[in-house]
């Protein structure tokens, strides 16, 4: 397994993720989860992006609430939520990217890195035996 090369002095970062779940500080986590600069929180969101509801958001926004920037990664796949979600974050005036759980963890990445206040609500990929990537 390789790790991110990324300076963690802003932050905890996402080490690897993959099917077998998302490596974080030398711990895998195979559910659903939050996780901030300071913080995680195992156990968040629904099992499908479909079933994602305002409770779940406002979860997110609560664990930071100063959060500029809310990263969402739904799984293996890209799954934009109803329109009227969307809508309930970005008119609180919090940025909200939504993209595959890959996709985010490295976004996630990046963002702690230059400083910005940032949360990721971070859906499993579907878990197997597989290789974690490097995040």
């Amino acid at each position: 397994m390789r790790f991110s090369e990324a300076d963690g002095s802003s932050g905890q970062l996402i080490d690897a993720y993959g099917s077998e779940g998302i490596l974080i500080g030398g711990r895998r986590f195979t559910r659903g989860l939050i996780v901030t600069p300071n913080r995680l929180e195992e156990g968040w969101g629904p099992a499908h992006p479909a079933d994602l509801t305002l409770k779940h958001l406002d979860a997110l926004i609560a664990i930071e609430p100063e959060t500029r920037i809310i990263v969402l990664g739904t799984g293996e796949t890209q799954v934009f939520p109803d329109p009227a979600l969307y809508f309930a974050v970005i008119g609180r005036g919090i940025g909200f990217e939504v993209m595959d759980t890959g996709a985010a963890c490295r976004t996630y990445n990046i963002l702690i890195s230059e400083g910005r206040r940032v949360v990721a609500g971070l859906m499993p990929l579907a878990l197997n035996h597989a290789e974690p990537r490097p995040a």
